[in-house]
């Protein structure tokens, strides 16, 4: 039995969240640039059965009845991301119109529905002429997403009132770069670091043009996990303490305290001390993205793939992601661990203590598979799930952390990645071939959700 609504008041903030290759499809329309998705995706073995975000869920033709759903699901936030190759067909350069169109209507159609649009600047899908030049490994590209940043600033700023500049650097660092799991595919170990930096230099730069282009609020969005000791042991206490600096404090600590954690600053390229006051810009907002912990010892040499999603490790490495067989699992093997988002959350605020800006979170949920019987789909575990992590969100506000908003990843079933059409997070199902959108059940329970939050 379900407990009794939680009451958040009328100001906190309920939304969806997507990103641009995960949905619009339209890959070569509108002055659309090739992206490094797409060039990944064409790579033979990359992606699960093959599948590819050429069409997705046809979002850039299909924007207005997906707000519709919004607007009758009642959220107050639409976190979507900009595609960079249909701004920047080759990542430089003057604005594509066609693009700036496809993104009036988007944000005015939401407008019009009072539901207010939440971008983020860069969700991994890099314009494929910039990773030719270098990609994220080359210093030059943070000139050019400073560039971008300013033309969305200069264009969408009067409408927009809420910004986000990079999804999950950690990701396109560790997966994009150094174990090659995700575009662009390279596999360089700890030579992927200066990622890292370039990543956090972008943003603190973009965080500058949006301002000085009239962005209100200006954040991030970061994941965050613990991680836990795979046991008591020094070895396996050290090894997960370094897998917590690179997954969760190589990004937030720079950004929050203006230095990295120790031992990292010295593998940054560039005037790193300089660099550090940029990336450092203040920020209006925090966003966190959480799904499940991590536990980590030391290296065996037989790492477990279920605890990597199936993804190769180098070989080497000083740490070793282990199972975490003792809860329920979502169907992409995740462990679902709803005292991990209020562990999370209190270690962020005991971390960074008043230098920590008020929190969004700007991603959570589940792939739960189910599909229609009898044209509804009884997505309980869904349910289960979300019903548990909100309500560890509540109790960690209850203890003084300051959260603004929750958006719940994602709205539609999308293009999971690596995993291509294999996992559905969505409230709404879609139907690949006939693009029809079905509300789940719990599409219904976060309505309800909503209303009853309110108080």
């Amino acid at each position: 039995m379900t407990a009794e609504p939680l009451i958040f008041g009328p100001d906190f903030k309920w939304g969806v969240s997507a990103s641009a290759y995960q949905i619009e499809g339209a890959v070569t329309e509108g002055g659309r640039g090739t992206s490094t998705w797409d060039t990944f995706c064409a790579e033979p073995g990359r992606i699960l059965n093959g599948d590819t975000g050429a069409v997705a869920c046809d979002h850039y033709h299909r924007y207005a009845e997906d707000v519709a759903l919004m607007r009758d699901l009642g959220v107050d936030v639409y976190r979507f991301s900009f595609a960079w190759p249909r701004i920047q067909p080759t990542g430089q350069g003057p604005a594509n119109p066609a693009g700036l169109d496809f993104y009036d209507r988007l944000i005015d159609e939401l407008l019009g529905a009072g539901i207010t649009p939440a971008p983020t600047l860069y969700h991994w899908d890099t314009p494929q002429p910039l990773e030719d030049a270098g990609g994220w490994l080359s210093r030059d590209i943070t000139s050019r997403f400073a560039d971008y940043a300013s033309i969305l600033a200069e264009r969408f700023a009067d409408r927009v009132p809420l910004w986000m500049t990079i999804n999950e650097p950690m990701v396109l660092t560790l997966i994009g770069y150094a174990v090659g799991g995700h575009a662009p595919g390279k596999a360089l170990g700890f030579e992927a670091l200066p990622v890292a930096h370039h990543q956090l230099l972008a943003h603190g730069r973009a965080v500058q043009a949006l301002r000085a282009g009239g962005a209100a609020e200006i954040g991030i969005a970061t994941n965050h996990a613990p991680t836990w000791p795979a046991g008591d042991s020094p070895e396996d206490v050290e090894a997960a303490a370094l897998y917590d600096n690179l997954i969760n404090w190589l990004f937030a600590d720079p950004i929050v305290l203006g230095r990295y954690p120790e031992g990292l600053g010295e593998a940054m390229p560039g005037p790193v001390a300089e660099d550090l006051e940029v990336i450092s810009t203040p920020l209006d907002f925090f966003g966190l993205n959480h799904y499940s912990p991590t536990r980590v010892g030391a290296p065996t040499g037989n790492p477990d793939s279920a605890a990597t999603d199936g993804l190769p490790l180098p070989e080497g490495l000083p740490f070793e992601p282990r199972p975490i067989d003792e809860y329920p699992k979502t169907d992409f093997g995740w462990p679902i661990v709803p005292e991990a988002f209020g562990e999370i959350l209190r270690t962020l605020k005991n971390r960074y203590g008043d230098r920590l800006p008020p929190l969004y979170i700007t991603e959570n949920g589940c792939a739960i598979n189910d599909g229609p019987v009898d044209g509804e789909i009884a997505d309980q575990r869904r349910i289960d799930y979300l019903d548990g992590y909100v309500r560890e969100l509540r109790k960690a506000m209850d203890d003084g952390i300051d959260v603004r908003g929750y958006f719940q990843w994602s709205l539609l079933d999308n293009f999971e990645w690596a995993a291509g059409y294999s996992q559905r997070f969505g409230l709404v199902h879609v139907d690949f071939e006939s693009q029809v959108r079905t509300p789940k059940a719990s599409y219904h329970w976060y309505r309800d959700l909503i209303t009853k939050s309110r108080g």
